[in-house]
């Protein structure tokens, strides 16, 4: 008989969950080997975002600087090359699996305080990489409506265009985003050959009228006085330029892609690391010349009301001078290549977000069971961006504060992580070397809340929702079985191996002085309680919760024999419950026998109970064991006994 045809909504679903398992694959060896790309070709990667900024940091410089955006823009490179660059190649010493330095913090702190605080810094994170999907698509956007052969045409429609951009890339991802490298190599290569061409056309114009730099340095004086003044309002404005320091975090990112020596391990990827630091290293000095040069060319030739709301070099400045200078042909070009490698841009910090979220929520148990599956995840995300798109009304400059707080959080927290690894491993130089580091980031991140306190609202209402939808997943899957898989020392084996052919009783023990006289008069209560023969072989389960605020993860179950006389399973979990219910679930699939399991009521209050539970992984025990046994078997015939009295 032939199998009923699969209806529309179930196509539907499979296609949405391809690919979801039951837990989360580990981590192979061909992850963690030598497997991957030349450096230069996986930079062209992190181009997409490094790289992009181009499109609109000249136009956000001069909106935010004035006359002093090449100033400001040096410090800005200096800050780059003698600050962050040294932290990311650090980070990627610390985190070669492309961890980035939320994981480096997370194992500073444990608990609860340490989830909170890496959700806190993935609300951060969310909002660097969708304002980058936005602010990218918004920019593009802008290219194409002030291109004088599209600009009647377009006008007025920028919301529209920029929502169509944002689905086609969450559409790309939706058919299967496999490999961008080759795409990336392609369009990074063709933009920063473009951008060349313009610049050495930029400087020329200046270099060939004199009076255009005598013009600048005359309006400097007038407005700002003496240099040190200069200077000092430089070094007060350039957080504000904070958007040409994006792409470290995606650098470290998408290290497992960086191809390493025959020789690399996974444990220490030699190669992967050197050339990682290569790769962030040519993309930060590549990047430093770029924006130098084109703040200066940007600022002195074109007229400062053309960068303002509404200008044609506002967001495009670049873009302004080619068509300027080089004519509307050219000028096509150049912003079609701006185009593509701006919308493409959202393509890296979309891998980011699909690799960085279930990288931590689904082990924290703070993401629904779907979040596995790539599709889901990729609608969610385009969803949002929708939002953001409609709220910011698809302004290049509005976004750009909301962006440059999440970009410095991130570099700000990784300044933080390496100097706390220096100090642990002794480094004194390196550790008040990135010390200062952080202090002038920490300075920087503060400014830029300051003035632009809009980036940390946004933050803010990413962490918020993060948190939200963190909590109630958590607690909508508490019933869950937690443990991923269950391994039995040499003692614990016999001691099931013995009872397998009579039947196995466990008793849940909360270990106290673990004397004797503890065991047997637990052992003495609950035959009495519980009408149990006194021929009959019992065991003692004891369970230590580690850390209460994970979600899954294995448990070893080692087997003792203490006074002579009682056997005892030590278990060590998150969860007192989940880790009974694995136990017996392991112990009947392995005997082919219903263990049953004997417990004590809980003295308390019920609520209480459950939020001892939910928090820290005890409480009412007996019910919430029987429970999650119930969750993981839906045969009712084939769960295990729990007992209570």
């Amino acid at each position: 008989m032939a199998p009923a045809t699969a209806t529309p909504t179930t196509r539907l679903r499979a296609w949405l969950l391809e690919g979801l398992t039951d837990r989360p694959k580990q981590q192979s060896h061909a992850e963690t080997a030598h497997e991957g790309r030349p450096w230069w070709r996986v930079m062209c990667l992190t181009g997409l975002d490094y790289f992009s900024t181009l499109g609109y940091q000249p136009g956000i410089a001069a909106l935010a600087a004035g006359l002093l955006s090449p100033l400001a823009t040096i410090v800005l490179v200096l800050l780059t090359l003698l600050g962050a660059l040294p932290v990311y190649r650090r980070v990627a010493e610390e985190s070669p699996h492309g961890e980035g330095s939320i994981a480096m913090l997370e194992r500073l702190l444990s608990f609860w305080k340490g989830k909170l605080f890496v959700l806190t810094l993935l609300g951060f994170a969310a909002t660097d990489f969708l304002i980058t999907i936005t602010l990218s698509a918004a920019d593009a956007t802008a290219h194409m409506v002030e291109n004088p052969h599209l600009t009647s045409t377009l006008h007025g429609h920028e919301v529209l265009i920029t929502l169509i951009l944002v689905a086609l890339l969450g559409a790309v991802f939706l058919k299967g985003f496999s490999e961008a490298i080759g795409v990336a190599v392609v369009l990074v290569a063709t933009y920063l050959g473009l951008n060349v061409i313009v610049m050495v056309v930029g400087v020329w114009e200046v270099l060939s009228e004199p009076h255009v730099i005598t013009d600048w340095s005359s309006a400097l004086t007038t407005e700002h006085g003496n240099p040190f003044m200069m200077i000092a309002i430089a070094l007060v404005v350039f957080p504000k330029l904070a958007l040409g320091m994006s792409g470290f975090e995606t650098g470290v990112a998408v290290m497992p892609h960086v191809q390493g020596d025959p020789d690399d391990t996974p444990d220490k990827p030699a190669g992967r690391i050197r050339g990682t630091k290569k790769l962030l290293t040519t993309a930060a000095v590549i990047m430093s010349v770029f924006l130098i040069v084109s703040s200066f060319i940007t600022t002195l030739l074109i007229p400062a009301d053309q960068f303002q709301p509404g200008g044609e070099a506002n967001g495009r400045a670049l873009a302004y001078l080619a068509h300027e200078h080089l004519g509307s042909a050219f000028g096509t070009v150049y912003d079609i290549s701006t185009i593509l490698i701006l919308w493409f841009a959202g393509s890296s910090a979309m891998a980011g977000l699909l690799n960085l979220m279930p990288r931590y929520l689904p082990r924290y148990g703070m993401a629904p069971h779907w979040a596995r599956a790539l599709r889901p995840m990729v609608i969610v995300f385009t969803l949002i961006a929708f939002l953001v798109t409609w709220l910011f009304d698809a302004d290049v400059d509005a976004q750009g504060g909301a962006y440059a707080t999440g970009v410095l959080v991130l570099i700000t927290s990784a300044a933080v992580a390496v100097t706390i690894a220096a100090r642990r491993a002794g480094e004194r130089g390196w550790t008040v070397g990135f010390g200062v580091i952080s202090a002038v980031l920490l300075y920087t991140t503060a400014v830029n809340v300051v003035e632009r306190p809009d980036g940390v609202k946004i933050g803010a209402c990413f962490i918020a929702g993060i948190m939200a939808l963190s909590l109630l997943s958590r607690l909508a899957r508490v019933f869950e079985l937690r443990v991923t898989h269950v391994e039995l020392d040499d003692m614990a084996e016999r001691f099931i191996r013995d009872t397998a052919n009579r039947t196995i009783r466990f008793i849940a023990n909360e270990p106290d002085n673990r004397d004797k006289a503890e065991y047997r008069e637990k052992v003495e209560q609950i035959r009495r309680d519980n009408d149990i023969p006194a021929a009959d072989d019992v065991m003692f389960v004891e369970v230590t919760v580690l850390d209460a605020s994970e979600f899954e993860s294995g448990m070893r179950v080692r087997g003792e024999v203490l006074h002579d006389r009682y056997r005892v399973l030590t278990l060590e979990s998150s969860s007192i419950p989940n880790a009974l219910a694995a136990l017996l679930l392991h112990v009947r699939d392995e005997t082919g026998q219903r263990p049953h399991i004997y417990f004590e009521w809980t003295e308390g209050n019920p609520m209480a109970n459950f939020l001892r539970f939910f928090l820290f992984g005890q409480g009412e025990v007996a019910p919430v064991t029987r429970e999650v046994i119930r969750e993981a078997e839906p045969e009712r015939a084939r769960r295990p006994h729990v007992h209570a009295g």
